[in-house]
C-alpha cells in the first residue's frame, strides 16, 4: 500500500512513524509534512483545505490510500473529492464532519441518540447575551460554534470574562454556544467508525491548559498520556455502548455516515460519561501518546476503515505500559508565538515535529507547538520519566512545557 498523509503536525508525524511500521506499507508520502517527517516520508507542498490540489497529489504520488489529519480539510469536504476520484480515503464526508465543525449540529445527534451531554444554548444576536449568560453559572462555558483549534473555549467562574470571550465570538460574525459545566475527569476516547461499526482505542487524558496545575489559558494541547490507570474497562465499554455506537447509527440514520476517527471527550461525573465536544480526526496530542503503544498494523486498520470492511479487521493489540506526550511551545504561546528559533536536539527517538521548518540546513520553529515529545515505559512513572530525559536533551530559546503531564494520575489524584 502507498499511503499520502495529509498535514503538517506531530500528528501527522505520529501517523506515519505508525504507519512506516506496517510491512504493509511500501511508500509513504506527506502533504505538507515539516521538518520531522521528511526523514520518514518523501513531502510534497499541497493546500489541505483544496479537494482539488489533495487528489491531484494523490495521483501524482499513486496513493491506494489518502489518511486527512486536520480537521479543516475534512469539514471543507477534501475526503469527498479524494473518493470521488476513485481513491480509498480515511476521514469523513464533510456531512458527517459536521460533528465537530459545528457544535450546534453535534448536540442535535446527541439529543437524537439519546446521549448524555451539556445542557446548550446557540447565542447569535449581542442583545441576547447578557440574559443567556444569567441562566449559566456559577461555571461559564463559553464556545464559538465553529471550528477554533481547540482554542475558542473559555471556561470561568468570572461572568465578566465569559461575556467578553463570548462578544469577541459575535463580534467575528460567529454563533457563541453556552454550555452549563460538566463536573469529573475528562476522557479522550478514539474511535475507528465504519457506518455501524465501531472499535475504540486506548483512552487517553489531554492536558489543555497552558500552565503546571492546569493554569493558563486553553491551548491545542499541552500533552497527555495513555492509559489511564484511574478508568475502569467497563467505563470504555460503558462510552463505546452508550455514546459512540448511538451517534454512529444516528449518522447512518441521517444519511451522514462516518468513515474515520471519531474522537469522544467526554466527563467521566457522578452520574456516568457526558460528552463535552465530539472531533472528527485523530485528537493532538493523544495521538502521539496512542499510537507509541500500538502494536497491530496502522495501514490495515485505516484502510479496512476507509474500504468498508472495519467488521472484519482482527481485535487491535496494544504494547503493555503507559506512554506520555509532552508539547514543547515557543515562546509566548498560545499567543502570537515567536518563530524562526533554531532548535537542538530535536532527532532523538520520539521527539515528533510540528511547528518546524527547515531554514538553511537548520530546524527552526515556524509554529506555536514546536514538538511533541513521547516516552514510554512500564508504567505511568516510567513513561513520564522517558518523556521528561528526552526533553531535557533538547534547546529551543524561549520554549516552555508543562512539567505535570500524567503526575496527577501517577499521584492517585484522579477518580471516578
Amino acid at each position: 500500500m502507498r499511503v499520502l498523509v495529509v498535514g503538517s503536525g506531530a500528528r501527522e508525524h505520529a501517523l506515519l512513524l505508525a504507519l512506516s511500521r506496517d510491512p504493509g506499507v511500501t511508500a509513504l508520502f506527506a502533504g505538507p509534512g515539516n521538518a520531522g517527517t521528511a526523514k520518514i516520508a518523501e513531502q510534497h507542498p499541497v493546500d489541505v483545505a483544496s479537494g482539488d490540489a489533495v487528489v491531484a497529489l494523490a495521483k501524482q504520488v499513486e496513493a491506494d490510500l489518502v489518511v486527512i489529519g486536520p480537521e479543516v480539510p475534512l469539514v471543507v469536504g477534501v475526503a469527498d473529492a479524494v473518493r470521488a476520484a476513485g481513491i480509498a480515503c480515511f476521514g469523513p464526508s464533510a456531512d458527517a464532519a459536521r460533528i465537530e465543525g459545528s457544535k450546534a449540529f453535534a448536540k442535535d445527534v446527541m439529543a437524537a441518540a439519546g446521549v448524555r451531554t451539556a445542557h446548550s444554548e446557540v447565542v447569535d444576536n449581542p442583545a441576547k447575551l447578557d440574559q443567556a449568560l444569567d441562566r449559566f453559572g456559577p461555571n461559564w462555558v463559553v464556545k464559538d460554534d465553529g471550528l477554533a483549534a481547540g482554542k475558542g473555549v473559555v471556561v470561568t467562574t468570572d461572568r465578566a470574562a465569559a461575556r467578553a470571550h463570548a462578544a469577541e465570538i459575535l463580534d467575528h460574525g460567529h454563533p457563541v454556544l453556552l454550555e452549563s459545566f460538566l463536573d469529573g475527569p475528562e476522557v479522550s476516547l478514539f474511535c475507528l467508525v465504519d457506518g455501524e461499526t465501531v472499535v475504540p482505542l486506548l483512552p487517553a487524558q489531554d492536558h489543555k491548559r497552558v500552565g503546571d496545575g492546569d493554569t493558563g489559558p486553553n491551548t491545542g494541547g499541552m500533552g497527555a498520556y495513555t492509559p489511564l490507570p484511574w478508568l475502569p474497562a467497563e467505563t470504555v465499554t460503558q462510552i463505546v455502548d452508550e455514546v459512540v455506537k448511538p451517534v454512529a447509527a444516528e449518522l447512518v440514520k441521517r444519511g451522514s455516515g462516518f468513515s474515520g476517527l471519531l474522537y469522544a471527550g467526554l466527563a467521566i461525573g457522578k452520574d456516568g460519561p457526558a460528552v463535552v465536544e465530539f472531533n472528527c480526526r485523530f485528537g493532538d496530542p493523544e495521538t502521539q501518546a496512542v499510537l507509541a503503544l500500538l502494536e497491530s498494523p496502522l495501514g490495515e486498520a485505516l484502510n479496512a476503515t476507509a474500504t468498508g470492511t472495519l467488521a472484519s479487521l482482527p481485535p487491535l493489540q496494544w504494547k503493555s505500559g503507559s506512554a506520555v506526550t509532552v508539547v514543547l511551545a515557543a515562546e509566548n504561546y498560545p499567543s502570537t508565538p515567536r518563530t524562526g528559533d533554531k532548535i537542538v536536539g530535536a532527532e532523538g527517538d520520539g521527539v515528533l515535529h510540528a511547528g518546524t521548518a527547515v531554514k538553511d540546513g537548520v530546524v527552526v520553529s515556524s509554529g506555536g507547538r514546536v514538538l511533541s515529545v513521547v516516552g514510554t515505559g512500564a508504567d505511568l512513572t516510567a513513561a513520564r520519566a522517558d518523556a521528561y530525559a528526552k526533553l531535557a536533551a533538547i534547546k529551543l530559546p524561549g520554549g516552555h512545557f508543562r512539567t505535570d503531564i500524567g503526575l496527577a494520575a501517577v499521584e492517585g489524584r484522579i477518580s471516578i
